[in-house]
């Protein structure tokens, strides 16, 4: 017993041992702000009939976007051939599962009766569009179940104790390229389908527009390949259980590079189509996004540091070859993304139109997450974080050298090296 005391202390005393207690005591108070909402319901948080959709549904929808390098880079390895990425692909993989999950627990706390979430299997409501994001959401997360399942299979305990079940896991890389269109498909309709839920709610003139799912989607696409990518670069330097191919990371992040141009040119085209005419309700929401109280988040956290400069470092080869310059492009990248679907939620929400009969008389309201909401939020992230982690350190979810499925070094090319 004093043995497993003394090595239990010698591990706490180690930096990983205290990131586990860092991220283990931000998960213990999100079970319990998670508890105290299921017991008072969503009266204890400063959500309203109003703003409904706040810092839970802002993490779900960054979550869910920051997942999407699991489907656009298992299509290009297994749809158009680009084999040598496919272990950055595995990481991808992994990742989108987190994101996912992350994005279900942020739901279950924030539709405040999940006891109730059976229904949509049972009732189909064929003509809503949240019917189909939760449809795509639950299938999608089955397929990266199965996708994930040669990544798990390489847990030496598993492997050890039941080698075939490990066994048959790994078998499940066979059938990657059909789960690969399966979900290509299913992650592009919920992608879009995101976007068309706001996109088709009137009664918010700001969100009342068809470039909602092209803006949803390919912020997704950009935030999942620059969060992969951050991630890996990222494990390399903290551990050398992590081990990255710097020529594959630079090769896709030039490709982001080009991405990021199509992302801007949708983002400004949004923008300025909103300046030409004036619309009750649209104008108004459209200044507090600019001018008003998210004009900050949107100018820099949006636009500038989230878009503009990161494209022009990514595309600029110096800064690009430069792992600090790479890393600090994709982080902005991802916080960019996040911006977006932050200030997307709220800016429909804060400005309140009423449409009884006479003039359109136009309101404003505010929000401010309460000390529960945080303390949850920060609970669903930390999960992410240590999900992450033990993946690095006992799946190897961080390691170039490996063909995805495989358990075997290859070298990807004859003048690519390894790096640590």
């Amino acid at each position: 017993m004093s043995t497993i005391i003394k090595t239990i202390r010698e591990n706490i005393t180690r930096p990983w041992g205290l990131w586990l207690l860092f991220l283990g005591a931000l998960m213990f108070t999100a079970v319990i702000a998670g508890l105290s909402v299921f017991w008072f319901g969503l009266s204890i948080t400063n959500l309203t009939d109003l703003v409904p959709w706040g810092l839970w549904i802002t993490i779900d929808l960054s979550s869910i976007a920051v997942s999407a390098g699991a489907f656009s880079l298992c299509a290009g390895v297994y749809l158009f051939g680009l084999k040598r990425y496919a272990p950055i692909a595995r990481t991808a993989t992994f990742v989108g599962l987190i994101g996912y999950t992350m994005a279900m627990l942020a739901l279950i706390l924030d539709i405040g009766r999940p006891d109730r979430f059976w229904k949509s299997l049972v009732y189909w409501n064929t003509h809503s569009l949240l019917w189909e994001v939760t449809m795509c959401v639950m299938l999608y997360l089955t397929v990266l179940l199965f996708e994930t399942m040669p990544i798990l299979a390489s847990f030496e305990w598993l492997r050890r104790k039941y080698p075939r079940i490990a066994e048959k896991m790994e078998q499940v890389h066979h059938y990657a390229p059909v789960l690969a269109i399966i979900g290509l498909g299913l992650s592009s309709l919920h992608q879009s389908s995101l976007g068309a839920v706001y996109g088709v709610i009137k009664a918010r003139p700001i969100w009342y527009k068809p470039e909602m799912s092209v803006l949803f989607m390919f912020s997704a696409i950009v935030g999942g390949i620059a969060l992969t990518l951050l991630a890996s670069m990222l494990s390399a330097r903290l551990t050398s259980k992590a081990k990255v191919n710097d020529i594959l990371v630079e090769r896709v992040a030039q490709f982001l590079g080009y991405l990021m141009i199509g992302y801007l040119y949708f983002r400004f085209w949004d923008w300025l189509a909103q300046t030409y005419t004036y619309e009750p309700g649209r104008t108004e929401a459209f200044e507090l996004l600019t001018k008003g109280t998210l004009s900050f988040n949107f100018w820099f956290g949006e636009m500038i540091f989230g878009a503009l400069i990161p494209t022009f470092l990514l595309l600029y080869k110096p800064t690009r070859l430069s792992p600090f310059w790479r890393m600090l492009s994709f982080a902005m990248v991802v916080g960019g993304v996040v911006a977006f679907r932050y200030d997307t939620n709220l800016v429909g929400l804060l400005t309140v139109i009423s449409y009884l009969p006479g003039e359109a008389a136009i309101s404003y309201t505010s929000y401010h997450p309460s000390l529960v909401e945080w303390a949850a939020g920060l609970g669903i992230i930390s999960y992410g974080l240590l999900a992450f982690s033990l993946g690095v350190k006992y799946l190897r979810v961080v390691d170039h050298r490996l063909v995805s499925g495989e358990h075997e070094t290859v070298q990807v090319n004859a003048d690519e090296t390894v790096r640590a």
